[in-house]
């Protein structure tokens, strides 16, 4: 059974991270509103892939809750039936929660996918919950923390459904983002109380702060990547999606700070080293965690330069949330020295 619980400790891990990376394309590809409503898309199961599916014609049957385009406005059915020769606004009424009311069908697969992964990381840790019941007694944090997981990602499937009803606004972008990466957090704390780990009997406060702080910084960094992600946006909105050369034309202070951050994380990390050597701390992990803010910066200086190379974006957000999880792995390790060394 334990066994059972750290395979989906692992499983719903990796997950969450896939969620993340589909999601990342989703913003890529301009997909965020692909299925204009949730959890349906465009009131089917199934989405559509073809507009003549949410076009209104006589004679067909529609299911209560479906969607049709007409005029350039979204309508939903208020029941089922058979439409006449004649369209009857008495069987619509309008989707009043936003006005976006365009179909491509790239893009509604594209949300579609990323919400079925989402539909699996639930599944995932609604098994990893019942398998912690075992813990119950000897160990009821990691009950507690599976239970917590189930209504951190059930709460992140509603944020999913704001995000869709806000079109995309970017509070709910961001809410949605730091709540990815606390479900990561709790993760990989549940991971760590499931092991056999020994205490590190070296207390050295400066590093444990000074990782803590590295942490922070990311945190900080990946919300201002939300921001630098949301100007770009209005840029595609503005100039076109095929002038990428122009996009950051002229450059706003959200992408200096984003920019000059990354060094200053760099920066800290490097010490983060010069702390652990100090007390033969010899981790494989803080070196990972320094290759990843090298290729974070080199992969800003090409979006910059070669004008967002394809996929970038998306990977760009996968390899910012891997180095949060990390240095959170790191943090959750310094009092389990023996551990990490091997």
């Amino acid at each position: 059974m334990k066994k059972r619980f750290n395979f989906w400790t692992k499983t719903s891990i990796l997950i969450v991270y896939l969620v993340i990376a589909t999601g990342g394309i989703v913003r890529m590809t301009g997909s965020g509103m692909g299925c204009p409503d949730w959890p349906k898309c465009f009131g089917y199961y199934i989405p559509p892939t073809n507009i003549a599916e949410l076009t209104w014609v006589s004679e067909k049957i529609f299911k209560k809750g479906q969607m049709i385009i007409y005029n350039d406005e979204l309508k939903m059915s208020k029941k089922d039936f058979i439409s006449g020769s004649d369209f009857n606004l008495k069987n619509w009424q309008d989707y009043t929660k936003h006005d976006y009311s365009v179909f491509n069908p790239l893009h509604t697969w594209v949300e579609f996918i990323n919400r079925l992964i989402g539909v699996v990381c639930g599944i995932s840790v609604l098994i990893l919950g019942f398998y912690s019941i075992q813990f119950y007694k000897n160990k009821p944090v990691i009950t507690l923390l599976s239970l917590l997981t189930i209504i951190a990602v059930g709460f992140q499937a509603w944020l999913g459904k704001i995000v869709v009803d806000s079109n995309l606004s970017p509070y709910s972008i961001t809410i949605h983002m730091l709540m990815a990466l606390l479900v990561i957090s709790i993760l990989i704390f549940i991971h760590f109380q499931n092991g056999n780990y020994k205490k590190n009997t070296v207390k050295n406060i400066a590093l444990k702060n000074i990782v803590l702080l590295s942490l922070i910084f990311t945190i900080i960094q990946i919300v201002i990547g939300t921001q630098v992600r949301e100007f770009i946006d209005e840029q595609i909105i503005m100039i076109g999606e095929t002038k990428k050369n122009l996009w950051l034309l002229v450059l706003p202070s959200i992408f200096l700070t984003h920019r000059s951050f990354s060094l200053l994380i760099l920066t800290v990390n490097f010490f983060v080293i010069y702390l652990s050597r100090k007390i033969d701390l010899n981790s494989k992990i803080i070196f990972w965690i320094i290759g990843i803010i090298a290729i974070e910066i080199i992969l800003g200086v090409a979006m910059y330069y070669l004008h967002f190379p394809f996929s970038s974006q998306p990977l760009h957000l996968l390899l910012a949330t891997i180095l949060f999880g990390l240095q959170f792995f790191f943090y959750v390790s310094i009092r389990n020295i023996n551990k990490i060394n091997k």
